[in-house]
């Protein structure tokens, strides 16, 4: 039951995030885009990963981080509504996280690390799920919301960061080579 998810089962809000994820098995397709990341991302020094392309948006180390905190947080929301989890599940402060969290003190290669620990822990998970898990509903991120659209999520919002990560901090003509 990896199919797509249907609008009524995720908040429309995170429909940026699923119409970049192309048809397949998303399992695999979680596997594969993991590795482009890490192929993107593994090259930079720490000092080019502290670059930001305005002042009050996040460093490539943080945002590398808010991916980190973004898979374990997506992947206990989908463990919990897969087990049936009946108590409604918070939404994360993504900027009081990455205030605490000082990514910027950590190396590239720490995170990325850390970040295929987390991939890896979530794959192992989906791959354990049954047919029925991935059309289970649970109160999560401010609304009704199936396992199978929170893996949609995932995949999608590494996929919206990474684009950003291209255009936008890579991309810039200030990114320091």
């Amino acid at each position: 039951m990896k199919e797509r998810p249907i609008v009524s089962e995720y908040d429309a809000y995170f429909e940026k995030y699923l119409e970049l994820v192309p048809n397949g098995d998303i399992v695999q397709q979680l596997e594969q885009q993991h590795k482009e990341t890490d192929i993107l991302l593994s090259e930079l020094t720490d000092s080019q990963g502290l670059f930001r392309y305005s002042p009050e948006k996040w460093s490539i180390k943080e945002l590398i981080g808010h991916l980190i905190d973004t898979e374990r947080i997506l992947t206990y929301t989908l463990l919990c509504t897969a087990r049936g989890e009946p108590v409604p599940l918070p939404r994360y402060d993504k900027d009081v996280y990455i205030q605490h969290a000082e990514f910027d003190k950590q190396s590239i290669e720490d995170l990325l690390a850390h970040f295929a620990a987390s991939r890896k822990a979530t794959l192992y998970l989906l791959k354990s799920l049954q047919s029925k898990d991935w059309v289970r509903k649970g109160i999560a991120l401010n609304s009704e919301v199936t396992v199978r659209a929170l893996v949609y999520i995932l995949a999608g919002h590494e996929l919206h960061h990474r684009k950003i990560i291209k255009e936008l901090y890579i991309g810039s003509s200030s990114f320091p080579l």
